[in-house]
């Protein structure tokens, strides 16, 4: 049985971090490209950040280059999201995707 778990989200103040892990079991993924995606209330479901098998390529959407850091354990087969310098704006459900699975989601609230 194919499982994505995502963890690590929380209520942070802006300007703070947090670090998302998405642990999959069901099969190994050192062959197949991750990603992170987000979905805010009222809004539709978008593409965060991409990183290919090996790890030596990565994508980010322009709203949050320079601030979120895409990475992968294979031997863990587990992918992160390291989240730096958040903003209100980076509020909402998380969600990884690898092939045609999905994970639960973990809610990230960025306010004071």
């Amino acid at each position: 049985q194919v499982q994505l778990v995502e963890s690590g989200g929380d209520l942070v103040q802006p300007g703070g971090s947090l670090r998302l892990s998405c642990a999959v079991s069901g099969f190994a993924i050192s062959s197949d490209g991750m990603s992170w995606y987000r979905q805010a209330p009222g809004k539709e479901r978008e593409l965060v950040a991409v990183i290919n098998t090996f790890g030596h390529s990565t994508y980010y959407a322009d709203s949050v280059k320079g601030r979120f850091t895409i990475s992968r354990d294979n031997a863990k087969n587990t992918m992160y999201l390291q989240m730096n310098s958040l903003k209100p704006e980076d509020t909402a459900v998380y969600y990884c995707s690898v092939r045609m699975y999905w994970g639960q989601g973990t809610q990230v609230t960025v306010s004071s």
